[in-house]
């Protein structure tokens, strides 16, 4: 390795990878939330998913399980790592949760030689994927046609997502909505009915006024102690448990369990690190988690394995490659619009000084 002097009188090594750096599109983009948005729609989202819960199914894509840390004051850290090595990407999406909010971000790199091909600004993207991840489920959990009636529990800001995209794969005739604020939920009610016109939109006194009769519920909230009975189930419903993604989180009564024939979810692993109403159920037997069902297994399988119970339940933790097949796409499509992100420069490694000038 060559060594040369500085004139301030320092040391530097020359990196021995820079002659690499100079063979490379030393270029990387930056995607703004809104370059995502416009280049990457909710149907987009749905079909780049199925089609990369396939590959996971196939074995040639892969999840890195979650990384967790406490901040403290109810805060998290998050890091989600996936790849694709036969589509020659793989990526991390890190975030930082705290009850004042939070800001993602996704870094997609080439594992052909590790150059970082693009940052984007993340939360776009948590939105689309789980959105369309339940829509995913829900197409191939729900297969009777004449399912068109929805409840929707809560009204926050996945919960207008989860309705479009559901839409998408199961076009809806009624949707009920109930959350515990009358006056959010009125505002929401009335932006469902703006987005989907061909719907009877029905802003509902309860919980039960919500689901009696309906064969398709959804649950998006942020409650930390469970509230949801399977009594509110009718039979043979499916249920999209979307809320409760952190260990400190719960939606769902353990009677839910028992009503289900077909438990999926859309990452087992996840699930059981970080799902405190699985957790709580299943506990720590791997036989008791054999009920449990990936979504790449029921795609690859052609549906569900079904047993006791009438109702199926789908819970999404988030995982690496649902992000990674947004920020593939969103990718691609922004290497061919010269608008859509900002062109950053990669540099090589800067001199290491040994000494202080």
């Amino acid at each position: 390795m060559a060594m040369r002097r500085l004139e301030s009188g320092g040391t530097q090594i020359d990196p021995p990878h820079r002659e690499v750096l100079k063979s490379m599109n030393a270029t990387s983009l930056w995607l703004t939330e809104d370059a995502v948005s416009r280049l990457v729609s909710l149907e987009d989202a749905i079909e780049a998913l199925e089609r990369s819960l396939l590959e996971a199914a196939d074995g040639t894509a892969f999840n890195v399980p979650k990384a967790l840390g406490d901040v403290g004051r109810g805060g998290a850290m998050h890091c989600l790592g996936s790849a694709s090595p036969q589509a020659g990407v793989c990526g991390f999406k890190t975030w930082v949760h705290t009850d004042q909010g939070a800001k993602a971000v996704f870094s997609l790199f080439s594992t052909a030689n590790g150059q970082l091909l693009a940052m984007m600004e993340a939360n776009t993207l948590g939105q689309l994927r789980t959105a369309a991840m339940t829509a995913v489920g829900t197409r191939w959990l729900v297969t009777d046609p004449g399912v068109n009636e929805m409840a929707v529990i809560g009204s926050g800001k996945q919960a207008l997502g989860q309705i479009l995209a559901i839409n998408i794969v199961r076009p809806l005739s009624r949707i009920h909505i109930w959350s515990p604020n009358a006056e959010r939920r009125r505002q929401f009610v009335d932006k469902v009915r703006a987005n989907l016109g061909h719907a009877e939109v029905i802003d509902a006194p309860s919980m039960e006024a919500a689901t009696e009769g309906a064969r398709l519920v959804t649950v998006v909230t942020r409650a930390t102690q469970p509230f949801f009975p399977a009594t509110l189930l009718a039979p043979g419903a499916h249920l999209n448990a979307v809320g409760a993604i952190l260990p400190g989180n719960a939606e769902i009564f353990p009677d839910v369990f028992e009503r289900a024939k077909s438990i999926v979810v859309d990452d087992i692993t996840n699930t059981r690190k970080a799902s405190r109403e699985f957790i709580d159920y299943f506990g720590a037997d791997d036989e008791n988690w054999t009920r449990v069902q990936p979504l790449s297994d029921v795609i690859r399988q052609r549906g569900a394995r079904a047993g006791a119970g009438d109702i199926t339940l789908f819970k999404a933790m988030g995982m690496g490659l649902s992000d990674l097949a947004i920020a593939r796409m969103a990718h691609e499509r922004a290497m061919a619009d010269t608008d859509a992100a900002i062109r950053l420069p990669l540099t090589a490694p800067a001199p290491v000084r040994l000494r202080a000038a």
